[in-house]
């Protein structure tokens, strides 16, 4: 029966991005109180570097991206290889494939009985150019152009962010000020996706 190897499988594997956006919204909320401060902001951004930075250089390059992304893969074959022999057949890949498509008609479910109707755009378009806007996003925050993310860089970016969201520049983020942010988001790519004549976007979730 042929068997997949690891060298193999990243061919096989739906690319994923490598680089979130700075700040992370409700992710860096430390107290839970629905309202991200400033100083909330700039820690989650240490945080996030840190977690990114692969090779601890102090800063983000391509040699991290292949890093995460090689790790990922090997975590990818990890959960598809269940008797942990080194290598996948083909029924332990069925069985993978089987189990996405029912994760997704799950998905689908709970997006029904939450009355949201449609789809959520394919990977690389939901924000509009391929990349999305986490990619614009970092692509923005090298501001050398040297190709590189220096920890200065991402905490720059991160806290624009925040400060774009901060509509009344009350030094502080609420819900509706993320949720507004979201809005706009979804108006420029719905915009560009009309210029190209792609299908609307359905709502972004958090």
């Amino acid at each position: 029966m042929k068997k997949i190897s690891l060298l193999t499988l990243g061919a096989a594997l739906i690319a994923v991005p490598v680089f979130a956006a700075p700040t992370g919204g409700s992710k860096a909320d430390a107290d839970g109180n629905g309202t991200l401060t400033r100083a909330e902001a700039q820690a989650h951004a240490a945080e996030k570097f840190a977690s990114l930075d692969a090779n601890k250089d102090g800063k983000l390059d391509a040699s991290d991206r292949a890093a995460r992304r090689a790790a990922m893969q090997a975590q990818m074959f990890a959960a598809i290889d269940a008797n942990k022999d080194g290598s996948i057949s083909k029924a332990e890949w069925d069985q993978h494939g089987a189990d996405r498509a029912a994760k997704r008609a799950e998905r689908g479910d709970r997006r029904a009985d939450a009355g949201l109707d449609g789809k959520r755009g394919m990977r690389g378009d939901h924000h509009g150019p391929r990349g999305g806007h986490h990619g614009m996003m970092m692509g923005k925050a090298d501001t050398d152009g040297d190709k590189a993310i220096s920890q200065a860089e991402f905490q720059v970016a991160a806290l624009a962010r925040f400060d774009a969201a901060d509509a009344n520049k009350d030094g502080q983020v609420t819900a509706d000020e993320r949720a507004a942010q979201r809005e706009a988001r979804k108006a420029k790519a719905d915009e560009w996706r009309a210029k190209r004549g792609a299908p609307s976007a359905a709502p972004a979730s958090e």
